[in-house]
């Protein structure tokens, strides 16, 4: 029975592993690249700050721009707050480094509700998912601080990537989940140094790490292949607070471009005109029974070892009793011979 149960294990976890290819982590810039696109970037010290216009960003709601940071929201209720690149960016190949600070007098899940950083195809237009519009069309990467669902295992804060057609909408009760193409956790607020994001995207691989533990290095977060974005979007963060609140500050974006070499079938595409998609097995909206681990391989977690173990024990009752009945009709058939 072990052996066989270990030979179901070893199986399940070859299925597992094939879900998706294995991806090396990515290599991001240092930030000192040459690269640096100044047109999307958003660095200290703010041109216009204090005032209601700046060079290159609009914003709007309840974002303020200090000498030392962006605050999209105070740490008060029921506020919203956005800032936007004016310029689109026609880049195939890119790299955003975001510092940003989630901060506030509220204690454990007293706090909330998030920042987002965007790449869309619309801008400057408010509504519910952390400050700005649903059903959007591009890139949303969440840093969920509360979780609304009060059955969730996951540990806040947590971020997450959504890709979007227009056609999705995200369900706060649910905290995304269903439209969630992969995430983690990350203990990011409230924390006394300087906290980082990078998200890059090169030849349809996107990766998002983290640098929230004061080690000067990135942690991988989210690493994704299969995903398609146009150019000619803008950039941008929103943040939004209900019942619970925080300050949700931005203190810089930086974007670089990667100079990566593409196939020469790529030279005829009109990269403006491709629709925001992910090359999946399944589609989000089916992944109902698990709705964040289909995605990415995992190691088998108990329920899944207990579940394994249960179909293999009534695979072998049910062969056991099929077989009783097929020997012993041959009895009986073998006894009208004598």
């Amino acid at each position: 029975m072990a052996a066989g149960a270990g030979g179901l294990l070893a199986v399940a976890a070859l299925l597992v592993a094939a879900t998706g290819p294995r991806l090396a982590p990515a290599e991001l810039t240092d930030g000192n690249s040459e690269h640096l696109k100044r047109e999307h970037s958003l660095m200290k010290p703010y041109q216009g700050a204090g005032s209601a216009a700046m060079p290159l960003w609009d914003f709007q709601g309840s974002t303020m721009v200090t000498s030392q940071y962006v605050r999209l929201t105070p740490d008060e209720r029921s506020r919203e707050g956005s800032i936007w690149n004016r310029v689109p960016c026609f880049l195939k190949d890119w790299e955003l480094h975001v510092h940003f600070k989630i901060h506030g007098a509220g204690k454990k899940n007293l706090h909330g509700d998030g920042l987002a950083l965007w790449y869309t195809q619309e801008r400057l237009v408010p509504g519910p998912v952390f400050g700005s519009k649903d059903n959007f069309h591009g890139l949303a990467i969440f840093l969920d601080t509360y979780p609304n669902d009060e059955a969730t295992e996951r540990v806040f804060p947590y971020i997450s990537a959504m890709v979007n057609n227009g056609s999705l909408t995200y369900d706060h009760s649910k905290d995304g989940r269903w439209t969630e193409l992969a995430g983690c956790t990350a203990d990011l607020r409230n924390q006394n140094h300087d906290t980082f994001l990078a998200i890059r995207y090169s030849r349809g691989r996107l990766t998002v790490m983290t640098d929230v533990e004061d080690r000067n290095e990135w942690k991988n977060c989210i690493d994704i292949a299969g995903v398609q974005l146009p150019t000619g979007y803008f950039f941008g963060a929103s943040a939004g607070t209900g019942d619970l609140s925080d300050n949700h500050d931005i203190i810089s974006m930086k974007l670089f471009q990667l100079m990566v070499e593409h196939p020469l079938e790529d030279e005829t595409v009109d990269w403006t005109k491709i629709e925001p998609s992910v090359s999946l097995l399944k589609s989000p909206k089916d992944n109902v029974d698990d709705p964040t681990g289909n995605f990415r391989s995992g190691p088998l977690t108990g329920w899944k070892v207990f579940l394994l173990l249960l179909c293999a024990l009534l695979g072998i009752i049910v062969c056991a009793v099929v077989g009783a009945v097929v020997f012993q009709k041959r009895q009986e058939r073998n006894k009208r011979f004598y």
